[in-house]
């Protein structure tokens, strides 16, 4: 049987604002998207059945129709009806409910997979426009580049990519509820919004001191109050050379930003050392579509 392998690339926010709420109460949010190396692995394999079926070697996630995953290939049999069955293999990489996009990222190639596997002919517009119906997330990680994300994250605007640059990325081992997170924000009369335009010039511009100057989450203040650890990471990342740091979504993962490769993988020894979070990577931009 015909076999496609794919890359699904992590997501970070490099500014996350959140400009109103919707009666359906969805948050309309203005937030620059930024990919970065680490990725899951996933292995598309067409079967003689109409069965769907996962594999993983992480065993803390569905294999059943809660996966995002199984969803996407829901969601390409109602816009098709080609009912053709599907194994996918996923090699585990992204940290599991960390502000990353993981699930949604394993969605998003899933579709692009499964659309070339089976030769289904939907273009990517399409699913990005249909994807947003799996995740907010999702049409983004379909997209695969830079972007501006509008409304409730499925109106998107490619923009510049950003200067090459080394990340530490840090997930500590605690779990943040996104929609806890939203319902305190809501509860806050006035907070500080992130310059989202003034980033969008520096992105244009190539400025790396421009965007990490303009680096900010409207969703960090809230969740540093119930995990005092991401702020810790934050102080310790900026302490030891980061040009700036933030947290991604909702959390909790921390990102720090440097010029230098040797600088950051030696800020991570030092985290590892400080048992603030068990998963750690230093890694940088990806910078184009998913492969």
């Amino acid at each position: 049987m015909k076999t496609i392998t794919r890359n699904a690339y992590a997501k970070i926010n490099l500014g996350l604002d959140v400009t109103g709420v919707l009666p359906n109460g969805y948050h309309e949010v203005k937030m620059i998207m930024q990919n970065v190396g680490i990725c899951d692995t996933l292995t598309f394999t067409g079967r003689e059945d109409d069965r769907i079926v996962i594999e993983t070697d992480d065993g803390t996630l569905p294999v059943n129709e809660d996966n995002l995953i199984y969803k996407a290939v829901m969601l390409l049999r109602r816009l098709t009806g080609d009912e053709r069955g599907v194994t996918v293999h996923l090699e585990k990489r992204i940290p599991v409910a960390a502000g990353m996009a993981g699930g949604s990222t394993d969605a998003a190639a899933t579709l692009l997979g499964v659309n070339e596997l089976l030769d289904l002919g939907i273009s990517r517009e399409k699913l990005q426009e249909e994807s947003v119906s799996i995740g907010a997330d999702v049409p983004y990680c379909v997209l695969g580049q830079t972007a501006l994300s509008e409304g409730i994250g499925e109106k998107l605007t490619p923009v510049a990519a950003p200067p090459q640059a080394y990340l530490v990325v840090a997930k500590p081992d605690i779990y943040v509820s996104t929609p806890v997170v939203y319902k305190k924000l809501d509860a806050k009369e006035n907070y500080e919004h992130p310059d989202i335009d003034g980033m969008l010039r520096a992105l244009r511009e190539k400025d790396l001191d421009g965007i990490v100057s303009r680096l900010g989450n409207v969703l960090e203040i809230v969740t540093v109050e119930d995990y005092p650890v991401v702020d810790e990471i934050k102080k310790l990342l900026l302490d030891n050379g980061a040009m700036g740091a933030l947290m991604s979504g909702s959390g909790p993962s921390v990102f720090g930003i440097f010029k230098e490769e040797q600088t950051a993988k030696d800020v991570c020894e030092k985290l590892a050392k400080a048992n603030l979070a068990k998963q750690l990577f230093v890694t940088t931009f990806q910078n184009g579509e998913n492969v």
